[in-house]
């Protein structure tokens, strides 16, 4: 699942690069990041909450 999503964001990401230009594709790459991340950081609050009851 990662990797085929993964493989997905590269493709975008090329056909953005070569499109419209590479300060645009850096930015929206970094946005994206940062919402993953953000999403990462969530779940792995929750999942210590969880181990933490237990």
């Amino acid at each position: 699942m990662w990797m085929l999503w993964k493989k997905k964001h590269i493709s975008e990401v090329q056909v953005h690069t070569s499109s419209s230009g590479r300060s645009w594709c850096a930015i929206e790459i970094y946005r994206r990041s940062r919402k993953i991340s953000m999403m990462w950081k969530k779940r792995l609050k929750n999942i210590i909450d969880v181990l933490g009851r237990i």
